[in-house]
């Protein structure tokens, strides 16, 4: 059994994580923290009945009391590097999925787990339809170099771009050929054409009735085609997560990106 803490339980996904972890049965739910709901039985919080399990708020105390084998964590942007500062600390592996990590934090956490027998974790989408949607953009750009990314997602979320964005950009751009069309800027009001990442411009909706998807649109003389994902509940993230925990003590170091445990 594979004991997993769950930082940011309270959480829309960390409720889901602590549902998918004590459903599964080669996972142990030992612990749980997060800023609210301190003292009472995150059982009763996601629908699963008292399981004598309560919420605390200090992560280094509860790591080291409960000495779990995986912490996953679905915090914030402004909280996720020190959780995870404070899980190598404490010699725990974790999964992430948590975004907002810039390239500079991962360089940071590789540089944290140098000569430690710990690891780490972090994807930017553990949707498994939204791993596929990448690879196929990935595939799409190399015969269809202009593309847009056009992002939802709800109105909670603080980032923008999503990180499954920049990380489908960053994949695209790998391979995005030299013969794009630029059109002139001649933006009347800021920002109407998104943002740029290299070649490729990326647009981010944030409303209420969204949950997580992603269209990818690319354009050639004549023709479009539209790639795109759409994650309607959040029990979509829970299989990836789930293979996540399962894996992440035998990845050595930084894994980054559900892609690298599927083998595409």
């Amino acid at each position: 059994m594979t004991k997993v803490l769950v930082s940011g339980a309270c959480g829309k996904m960390g409720c889901e994580v602590c549902r998918a972890v004590y459903e599964d049965p080669e996972l142990s739910l030992v612990g749980v923290v997060d800023i609210s709901h301190i003292g009472e039985d995150i059982g009763e919080s996601v629908g699963l009945g008292k399981l004598d399990i309560c919420i605390k708020n200090d992560l280094e105390a509860t790591l080291n009391e409960l000495k779990p084998d995986v912490m996953v964590d679905f915090t914030n942007p402004s909280a996720v590097m020190n959780n995870i500062k404070t899980a190598i600390k404490c010699g725990v592996n974790s999964v992430v999925g948590t975004t907002g990590i810039t390239v500079d934090g991962l360089e940071e956490i590789e540089s944290l787990l140098k000569n430690k027998n710990v690891n780490v974790f972090i994807a930017p989408n553990f949707a498994i339809g939204a791993v596929l949607m990448m690879k196929f953009c990935e595939k799409a750009v190399e015969s269809f170099p202009n593309v847009e990314i056009i992002e939802l997602h709800h109105d909670q979320k603080v980032d923008a771009p999503s990180g499954t964005a920049l990380k489908t950009a960053e994949m695209m751009s790998a391979l995005q050929k030299k013969d794009i069309f630029e059109l002139p800027e001649k933006e009347i009001l800021k920002g109407a054409r998104g943002g740029k990442f290299k070649n490729i411009r990326i647009h981010s909706v944030r409303l209420p009735g969204f949950v997580a998807h992603q269209e990818v649109i690319f354009g050639s003389k004549g023709q479009t085609l539209t790639i795109r994902h759409d994650s309607i509940d959040r029990v979509s993230f829970m299989p990836g997560v789930v293979m996540a925990i399962k894996q992440v003590q035998r990845r050595k170091g930084l894994t980054y990106g559900l892609e690298k445990l599927m083998d595409l």
